[in-house]
């Protein structure tokens, strides 16, 4: 069996990164999203992600923001034992590197993977640019 993932964030983010994802993957059955949504409370948010994760063994769940309501609500589970990993700062990155990993069964380093690939794209065009001369 394989991990789950669940992206969870500030408003539609987790669930449109999802669909963002998936018009490069194609449909993806083991990524849950679950939105803080405007109207809702911390109690509200925590009830959604507890419905999630009540049938799912194995799983990683990345957060928007380190320091947000999501976060914190999910940082709160691991405080009463529940066992995940848990990461701030998603990114599709992060995402696309979990769905390989999970494709041919190994590891990644969701963080190491997600921050090495952030490019600043003008240095690149300019590096090259000075390659081609």
């Amino acid at each position: 069996m394989s991990k789950e993932l669940i992206l969870i964030s500030h408003g539609h983010f987790s669930e449109e990164l999802k669909k963002s994802t998936e018009m490069i993957m194609g449909p993806q059955d083991a990524i849950h999203t679950v939105a803080l949504l405007p109207e809702e409370g911390v109690e509200e948010f925590e009830d959604k992600l507890l419905e999630v994760i009540k049938d799912l063994d194995d799983y990683v769940v990345l957060a928007d923001l380190m320091g947000g309501t999501p976060c914190n609500v999910a940082s709160r589970l691991l405080m009463q034992s529940y066992q995940f990993d848990l990461y701030a700062g998603m990114n599709m990155p992060m995402v696309l590197g979990f769905i390989n990993a999970n494709l041919v069964g190994e590891l990644v380093d969701l963080k190491q993977f997600g921050a090495e690939n952030i490019h600043h794209v003008n240095e690149a065009l300019v590096n090259f640019e000075d390659d081609e001369e």
